[in-house]
């Protein structure tokens, strides 16, 4: 007869490990992103244009929307992303990327590596 108790913490576990994997920062959020990648998204999404304002509702070199701009603390910087220096917009890409990952550029980030398809 099995005692029930010494199966409990392998429950527990099987069941929190999960939990916590989802809680744990991933790469993108650990250290951040070399200059060099920035600089190669943005030549996908905009020709590298860090004020890019084409009328498509992105703007910025990362092409960035607007309310993604605001929810990432883009504000602080500036109205909208092509106001904004490269520098600050990629301090708020950071956190765009922290939040939703590599998926926030999807074709181009696949096109440049960092995405896998």
């Amino acid at each position: 007869m099995r005692n029930r108790v010494t199966n409990r913490p392998l429950l527990v576990a099987a069941l929190l490990i999960p939990a916590l994997a989802a809680l744990a920062p991933t790469r993108a959020s650990a250290l951040p992103t070399p200059d060099a990648t920035w600089d190669r998204l943005a030549q996908c999404e905009s020709d590298g244009d860090w004020h890019a304002d084409t009328g498509n509702g992105f703007y910025g070199g990362l092409q960035i929307w607007p309310p993604t701009w605001r929810e990432a603390g883009g504000l602080q910087y500036a109205e909208r992303p092509d106001l904004a220096p490269r520098r600050q917009q990629i301090a708020v890409a950071e956190e765009i990327l922290r939040r939703q990952g590599w998926q926030a550029w999807g074709a181009c980030a696949r096109q440049i590596g960092v995405l896998k398809r």
